[in-house]
């Protein structure tokens, strides 16, 4: 007995948080996991159109949890800090510098206030200067920065609205901007916790389906929906750069913004009532209006109703106009959409879109000048001749690229490319744009030729490359490929493409990712325009490769292979091993089994990443293939546990194989959906010695009308339902597993009572099962006490039951399916 009690209370101090968990307070990983994660961060850039100037953003990798702590209301899909009026979980930069892309250096913007919080960046239309916010501890200023003289000064004090974003948009002449600002008619909210209720709340059900997804944070009482009219009402306030001000229009619940390509008139979008409990506030009723730019009624152009009674399938969608916005290569007419097949995706039509432009004074219906295939997804404009369109449907995972004439409907459009949009080895690329004079993007031609920068996957590796595209045939002509096999070259942008400047960033796996100018007729001619340094040393001898292997049915997967630093190749000793992965629906084998990983991509370990443990000594496969397919009428889903399971083995097979590891010391772990198939391989396979599941669901009848890629409903497949939830299954849990998830988790699905009700039952089942809830913390995990913590819960799940479980002497029963 004195032996069994010392033994216990051995465990005690080397897992304490098994024993004390209501005491336990914010903990530290190891050292050699907590000097990756305490690193400053290189900046985020932006580059004018030009090319000429690059700006540095500079913030915190993490926020603290004080600043998570600070008050929110979560009203129709938002979280709003009621106190400053901007999202709560609003990210901010801290500090700015200025490069011309000539200077060896960056210099550093003056005149930024102190403890900055900086967001909502916007370029001038002519690109001198950038307006931004800052966020003070009662409210969000305006501020300005001339690049030119690198100044920075505050327009406003601390009273722009920024709750429903596009808070900032510039007037043509670049002397003033059109924000949103608190009314001054803004009532006091209600205090939802204290308020006495007048009475129950009631919906109603009025015969028609409302098949909506399981999203959170909506209202749920009158009380939310007066406070989120007061939170969601701003006036429209010109603001001069002298700082001068005057109201533009009066108070209403303003969405989005945006003036016409010439500057002459605004679309200006409000949401309206009724409200609704069911669906956030984009898809509340809501009002487009046109204005001239001091602010006079031009028209009416859309009123579109409330979205609770869509039809059935991700391809459904509204009826009436949608998408409506400027034509790009136009000076002041708009482009919208309207469904020939009435919105319903299970009526068979000739075309499924038909696209309509509508010139000033912007009344009546518009004129038709395309109708798309399959559901329409975006114009890239060039001339009076000449426009590339989109569309795409979901459940064959088509897309097709149409060049047709915007002055002639009556001309055929082409079909140029109509491919699988999975397929990624087909990918013909993305169009080069081009700035036309009212400052928007348009399509970049050469007579008849455009060009294409593509990221150039393909079964022999990544290599990007940039064509030109004869519009009238579809024959392309390679103008430069990527020839690296050591470094990975990503194609950002053409600065200019006909004297071949593209901006490029170069990166190795221990090389951080720096930006360069390349000029792809003179492969020589590169020039470095920064100079980021690698944060990330202790992994710099660290062996990284992309593997591949098979599946059980011979389809092809991959994962990114970690090996701790000195490790013997040629006399390998057998390591733990983590599998991280996320698993992705596909209809065809071809596109599943294809490789974009690679191998040269910068080692940059995140908070949610498996990389640190090749540190502690394990061999870490991360981003392993877990491809789900179904072919033809069959679903993916039809077969998710035994493809799942295929997976797993495959992957385990292929590195012990190598003689890396020991196969009875393997860990599964992912976030999300990846949690949910964690939690599946854990019950229906004994293939690994522990699993660690962040912030996922594992009820699927908890969200009945479809769940990630899954468009049936509960009661269309209620075996599919049943037999994917890890929850149905508890009792065949006999794997240890960590369960982590936010407690303010906002991501449609996995709302916290997910990882809750699964834990308490696999308690109730006598499963080895530990749950930790993260305070203030949503679907990622921001505050850096929390990533520490969450390190710290990992690392001593996998000493415990994965590095330091006893060898199991017949390896031949982990490849058996548990049921």
């Amino acid at each position: 007995m004195r032996k069994i009690f010392l033994s216990l209370f051995s465990l005690m101090l080397s897992f304490p948080a098994l024993f004390a968990q209501e005491d336990l307070t914010y903990q530290k990983p190891p050292e050699e996991i907590l000097e990756l994660v305490d690193v400053p961060l290189a900046p985020s850039t932006i580059l004018d159109s030009d090319g000429e100037m690059m700006v540095f953003l500079y913030r915190d990798q993490y926020k603290s949890i004080a600043e998570l702590s600070e008050e929110e209301l979560r009203l129709g899909g938002l979280r709003i800090n009621p106190v400053t009026n901007i999202s709560s979980r609003a990210r901010y930069y801290n500090n700015l510098e200025v490069k011309p892309i000539d200077a060896e250096t960056p210099t550093q913007v003056k005149g930024l206030p102190e403890n900055a919080r900086l967001a909502n960046f916007n370029w001038s239309p002519d690109e001198t200067k950038i307006a931004f916010t800052h966020t003070t501890n009662n409210g969000v200023e305006l501020w300005v920065m001339d690049l030119e003289n690198g100044q920075a000064k505050k327009l406003t004090e601390a009273k722009l609205n920024a709750n429903m974003r596009d808070v900032i948009n510039w007037f043509k002449d670049n002397s003033s901007v059109l924000v949103k600002m608190l009314p001054e008619d803004r009532k006091a909210l209600i205090n939802t916790e204290t308020a006495i209720p007048t009475g129950p709340t009631v919906s109603v059900s009025d015969g028609k389906e409302a098949q909506n997804r399981t999203y959170q944070d909506l209202l749920k009482n009158p009380n939310d929906e007066y406070n989120f009219e007061q939170l969601a009402r701003s006036e429209l306030v010109k603001v001069n750069l002298d700082g001068t001000s005057e109201k533009w229009m009066d108070a209403k619940m303003y969405n989005s913004v945006s003036f016409s390509p010439n500057g002459e008139y605004v679309m200006v979008n409000h949401l309206k009532k009724p409200f609704s409990y069911l669906v956030p506030y984009y898809r509340f009723p809501s009002e487009t209006n046109i204005y001239s730019i001091d602010g006079d009624l031009v028209n009416q152009v859309n009123d579109e109703p409330l979205l609770e009674d869509l039809p059935k399938g991700f391809m459904s969608t509204q009826t009436g106009r949608r998408n409506v916005q400027w034509r790009s290569d136009k000076p002041a007419t708009l482009v919208y959409v309207k469904a020939l097949d009435e919105g319903d995706p299970e009526i068979e039509v000739d075309f499924r879109d038909e696209v309509f432009v509508l010139e000033a004074p912007f009344s009546g219906e518009g004129n038709s000048i395309l109708k798309t295939q399959d559901r329409f997804s975006g114009i890239t404009w060039g001339d009076d001749e000449i426009a590339i369109a989109y569309d795409y449907w979901w459940n064959t995972r088509n897309t097709k690229t149409y060049v047709f004439n915007p002055s002639d409907a009556s001309e055929e459009p082409e079909v140029i490319f109509d491919r699988n949009y999975q397929d990624r080895y087909s990918d013909p690329g993305s169009f080069v744009t081009t700035k036309n004079d009212f400052g928007q993007s348009i399509l970049k031609l050469d007579g008849e030729d455009a060009f294409l920068l593509g990221d150039g996957y393909s079964e022999e590796g990544q290599f990007p490359f940039v064509d030109k595209i004869d519009l009238e045939d579809g024959e392309t002509e390679r103008l430069y490929q990527s020839e690296y096999n050591d470094k990975k070259e990503t194609l950002v942008e053409a600065l200019d493409i006909e004297d071949g400047e593209i901006l490029v960033r170069i990166e190795s796996a221990t090389e951080y990712p720096n930006y360069y100018i390349r000029d792809i007729n003179d492969k020589e001619d590169l020039t470095q325009i920064t100079s980021f340094e690698n944060p990330f040393k202790s992994l710099e001898n660290v062996s990284k490769e992309v593997i591949t292997y098979e599946r059980e049915d011979g389809l092809e997967l991959n994962g990114t292979l970690y090996l701790p630093a000195g490790f013997d190749k040629e006399n390998p000793e057998e390591h733990p091993m983590i599998v991280w992965a996320y698993p992705r629906e596909y209809k065809d084998k071809n596109s599943a089994s294809q490789n974009t990983s690679n191998a040269n991509d910068f080692t940059y370990p995140y908070y949610g990443s498996p990389i640190y443990w090749v540190n502690r000594g394990y061999v870490v496969l991360d981003d392993a293939s877990f491809p789900i397919i179904g072919e033809g009428e069959e679903e993916p889903n039809d077969s998710f546990r035994k493809q799942l399971v295929a997976n797993g083995k495959a992957a385990i097979d292929a590195v012990a194989e190598m003689g890396y590891i020991d196969r009875n010391r393997v860990a599964v772990g992912g976030h999300s959906y990846g949690a949910f198939m964690t939690a599946n391989l854990l019950s229906h396979s004994n293939l690994f010695a522990a699993g660690i599941a962040r912030s996922g669901a594992y009820n699927r009848t908890l969200t009945p009308f479809g769940f990630q890629s899954e468009e049936r409903s509960y009661w269309e497949a209620p075996e599919v339902y049943y037999n994917m939830s890890p929850f149905m299954h508890a009792d065949k849990m006999k794997t240890p597993l960590l369960l982590i998830h936010g407690e303010a988790d906002n991501n449609s699905g996995t709302y916290p009572m997910q990882s809750e009700r699964y834990f308490n039952a696999l308690k109730g089942l006598g499963a080895t099962a530990r749950l930790v809830m993260l305070p203030k913390e949503s679907h990622g995990y921001s505050a850096k006490e929390s990533v520490l913590h969450v390190l710290w819960e990992q690392d001593q799940w996998l000493e415990q039951y994965v590095k330091n479980k006893e060898k199991a002497g017949n390896i031949e029963t982990a490849e058996e399916m548990k049921d």
